[in-house]
């Protein structure tokens, strides 16, 4: 088959284009801004990339256009594709149709965690030796791409699925968006998959482009469980009372929570940051790594519960666990310079950047932490979260934002932090002022969800300059 992808540079719409690829499509694609990484990883592959939404692109003549959820109406290749009555589908349904079918799709929702969890459950499948599929929005470090088309290995001997089910091609990992699948399908896009294993991680309101309230994103997350067959396992964080709320709706799968009593629980972390694992009130054994927090502690226990419904004993993911080294731009260090040590991070809700800042503090302890935010979401433009924002860094000993882009007054709402915050519409002008307030043994926490202006390489080359004078 011959796919032409519009959006293609996104981190969803890049990795189906190579799975694609590497199931022997042909491959071609357009976005407004085609650059590098993306603009590589994908010439690598031998993807041709065109910039820009041109009609002419109609001449390709491919089989079926795949179309991103950037894509609106009025953007002139797709005006030119309804007009001219031409085949059109969304990427989740294209993904479902040609890769998902016949797998054992493992799903993994919720508003934060999504990443890491696809991640370390994908490190798990494969420690075990059963090489799954994946397809996750961010690069876990044990892999070194965000997405692959797996080993297309059995159902392991043992699984607790039931008959039939060992007819599956494999098992494939997906970090399961909630975000709306196309302009022309605003359900969910984790409606298309389709699981067997489904984990809910927690629920808060986010997406604000697209979604009125929080109750608008329980029904999509209602739609997601009523679709999931008796066979199944949900996976859910036993805390969150959203998730309660979507489950007293209708559970027709069997269900395991997280993080409470008579289900999967953590024990304290120790000094090294290794802690016990039980569930039903049963010891299961140790975790030992070093990742930060007790976000990563319930993402693990989600991991090693959906890893046991695919066969993989609670041992073996524990010990897999171990060698697990997280994911590109989750508390990444990209670098030290002048005593300074510069890190990267994906947070951008209220609850992920209080999460983020508590764990750094955990490894940090007394030094100074110096957090740098992008609010560049679309609900952070919108000014949705600008009341929590200042609780959310309040552990932070300075605080810079970067206030272009964005229609609401960021100084004013961070002034409850006082004389530590600095706002700045000049990116180049934050950086000087993060290098002038730096001091070696600092700490520097960069929150987006974007590329933020490369600003990590820029401050790290600042740092490294003789202060003036």
């Amino acid at each position: 088959m011959y796919i032409h992808i519009l959006g293609i540079c996104g981190t969803f719409m890049g990795g189906l284009a190579a799975l694609a690829r590497a199931a022997g499509h042909r491959v071609t694609g357009c976005d407004a801004n085609v650059y590098p990484p993306m603009s590589t990883q994908l010439a690598a592959l031998g993807i041709e990339l065109i910039e820009g939404w041109r009609a002419d692109q109609l001449r390709l003549n491919p089989d079926i256009f795949v179309i991103g959820n950037v894509v609106t109406r009025g953007t002139e290749l797709m005006e030119a594709i309804l007009e001219r009555g031409l085949r059109y589908t969304s990427g989740p349904q294209w993904l479902a149709e040609h890769v998902l079918a016949g797998k054992w799709t493992l799903a993994v929702a919720g508003t934060h965690g999504k990443t890491t969890t696809s991640a370390m459950l994908a490190h798990v499948l494969d420690h075990a030796g059963l090489a799954p599929g994946f397809l996750i929005g961010g690069v876990p470090q044990n892999f070194g791409v965000s997405a692959r088309l797996g080993g297309g290995a059995g159902i392991s001997p043992g699984s607790p699925l039931t008959k039939g089910a060992s007819d599956a091609g494999g098992f494939f990992v997906i970090e399961a968006d909630e975000y709306d699948t196309a302009f022309f399908d605003k359900r969910s896009k984790f409606l298309h998959y389709r699981a067997r294993t489904a984990v809910l991680n927690n629920l808060e309101f986010d997406h604000a482009d697209i979604f009125p309230d929080v109750a608008a994103i329980e029904t999509q997350f209602h739609h997601f469980v009523r679709i999931l067959p008796a066979s199944a396992l949900i996976v859910a964080n036993g805390r969150d009372q959203n998730l309660a709320r979507v489950l007293a709706r209708g559970c027709y799968s069997r269900l395991e929570r997280f993080g409470v009593a008579g289900g999967w629980e953590a024990g304290p972390a120790d000094d090294d940051g290794g802690f016990a694992v039980s569930f039903d009130g049963v010891a299961q054994g140790r975790v030992r790594w070093d990742l930060l927090g007790e976000h990563n502690r319930m993402n693990a226990l989600a991991a090693i519960a959906a890893a046991r419904h695919a066969g993989v004993a609670p041992a073996a993911a524990l010990a897999a666990l171990g060698a697990f080294r997280s994911v590109k731009r989750r508390m990444e260090l990209r670098g030290e310079a002048g005593g300074v040590a510069v890190y990267d991070d994906f947070a951008h809700h209220p609850t992920a950047i209080a999460t983020t800042l508590a764990g750094l503090r955990r490894k940090v302890g007394n030094g100074r932490i110096l957090a740098v935010l992008e609010p560049r979401s679309n609900t952070m433009k919108l000014g949705v979260w600008k009341d929590q924002l200042a609780p959310s860094l309040a552990a932070a000993d300075r605080v810079f934002c970067h206030t272009a882009g964005i229609g609401w007054d960021a100084a004013a709402a961070l002034a409850p932090l006082g004389a530590k915050v600095s706002c700045r519409d000049d990116l180049a002008q934050l950086i000087e002022a993060i290098r002038g307030a730096a001091r070696p043994g600092d700490s520097v926490l960069v929150m987006s969800n974007g590329g933020f202006g490369g600003i990590h390489d820029k401050l790290l080359a600042a740092l490294g300059r003789t202060p003036p004078g």
